[in-house]
């Protein structure tokens, strides 16, 4: 700032002063703080050091709203996923066989709240097909018009069809299944269950081919890998267990509070039942993943610290080069607390441009983030997101209001935190040490 422009900047410091103050920064205190932001000619170190500042709390605020969103998205996608396909409260027999299952679903059925109850029986064999050594695979038996309700896989059959399936004695194969064994619709899939007949030379396993009549594809790499449907009555003459049933599901309207409607259940079903939900069988999954959103949010933080303290750096360099102009301030009238706000307002400044910009840049990466990832795909030619590996398909995000405005809210007050320390240094700069070899 030169000596006319720091003149023309006391002289309208003493006129605000004379006139008052409107809100917490004056329009002299604005001007005077946009004018050290300018980058000049003979300032460029100055320059690179407030865009690098402002760079760095834009990646930091951008990456964090993106790992939250992929974090929030992943637990949404895996709860719909898991709640989908699996009940959300579990009923097994506690004395008698479970071969009155009818009965009680349709009892069941008729509790407030209660969406579906669905009889099932499971068992564990080992499945082969055209290709491959053979995979293990959990057969789900289920009452052929109880498959159309499930409305995650019904609605998601890819190959085949369901009114197919429905129709005939065959069954229906997630997609990842059918690639690894080569199986088409219309292909004999052989399954091997180890309890099988027994005979005088000991047990023998059952084996037994099925038509493949429709593929679904879940999205979630462990269900389409390892799960086959089949018609209930089939199931039971399969695993030697006619007229029974393992367990009966029960879908809701409101799984997260699964223990309001845990009371009525058992008492419309009208025989002694242990109940589980799905709360309490996957309770240690859900946990891990509420621990690990925790953490990343704590590590990523610490990007946002490290940018603001760049704040402090460049800040600290503005008011060396700005020592002259600060000094012929405060002899034009200007006070230490309007120093001290316009070096506040240049460093807060700073902060809320990078963090708008990282806003703006976390929201069009989470909009488009499906995008980016088959284009990385094709760029690298392999998979960047092994849904093997991490459960699901595609990268999901879904961004959390509250979570977003904790951030901005985070990245505003640490550079507000970094940029007091320069504004004192600057407010208690010596008017008379700073002009004393000009």
């Amino acid at each position: 700032m030169s000596a006319s422009q720091a003149s023309k900047a006391g002289e309208a410091a003493n006129s605000r002063n004379q006139d008052g103050r409107a809100g917490p920064f004056s329009a002299f205190e604005r001007t005077v703080a946009w004018r050290f932001l300018k980058p000049r000619k003979q300032e460029r170190m100055v320059s690179i050091v407030t865009v690098i500042s402002l760079l760095g709390v834009m990646l930091g605020v951008a990456a964090l709203i993106i790992v939250m969103a992929v974090m929030n998205g992943f637990r949404a996608e895996l709860l719909d996923r898991i709640l989908g396909l699996n009940g959300h409260i579990i009923l097994q027999a506690s004395d008698t066989p479970l071969n009155d299952y009818d009965t009680v679903a349709k009892k069941l059925e008729e509790v407030h709240g209660v969406q579906m109850a669905l009889p099932l029986l499971e068992g564990q064999t080992l499945a082969s097909g055209n290709v491959g050594a053979g995979t293990g695979a959990l057969v789900r038996g289920v009452r052929k018009q109880d498959f159309a309700r499930l409305e995650s896989v019904a609605t998601n059959i890819k190959e085949g069809s369901l009114e197919k399936y429905q129709e005939g004695n065959g069954v229906a194969i997630g997609i990842r299944m059918a690639q690894n064994l080569g199986l088409l619709v219309g292909d004999k899939l052989t399954l091997v269950s180890p309890e099988g007949d027994v005979t005088p030379f000991g047990t023998i396993p059952r084996v037994k081919s099925y038509t493949v009549e429709a593929i679904f594809e879940m999205g979630m790499s462990e269900y389409d890998t390892s799960i086959v449907f089949m018609h209930l009555d089939e199931a039971q003459l399969y695993f030697n267990q006619e007229n029974n049933v393992q367990v009966i599901e029960v879908f809701v309207d409101d799984p997260d509070n699964v223990g309001l409607y845990k009371s009525d259940i058992v008492a419309a079903a009208e025989r002694p039942l242990v109940v589980t939900d799905w709360q309490q069988r996957n309770s240690a999954f859900f946990s891990a993943l509420v621990i690990e959103r925790n953490a990343m949010f704590l590590i990523l933080s610490i990007v946002v610290i490290v940018a603001s303290l760049n704040i402090i750096s460049s800040l600290i360099m503005l008011v060396k080069e700005k020592s002259r102009g600060i000094a012929i301030l405060r002899t034009m009238g200007a006070s230490q607390n309007s120093i001290l706000r316009i070096f506040i307002m240049a460093g807060t400044g700073v902060g809320l441009a990078g963090t708008a910009a990282g806003v703006l840049l976390g929201v069009l990466v989470c909009l488009n983030i499906r995008g980016i990832q088959r284009l990385m795909n094709w760029i690298s030619g392999a998979e960047v997101w092994d849904p093997t590996v991490r459960f699901l398909s595609e990268i999901p995000a879904q961004m959390d209001f509250f979570e977003t405005m904790s951030v901005i809210l985070l990245a505003l007050i640490l550079s507000f935190l970094a940029a007091i320390l320069p504004a004192r240094r600057a407010a208690k700069l010596d008017p008379v040490e700073a002009l004393r070899y000009e």
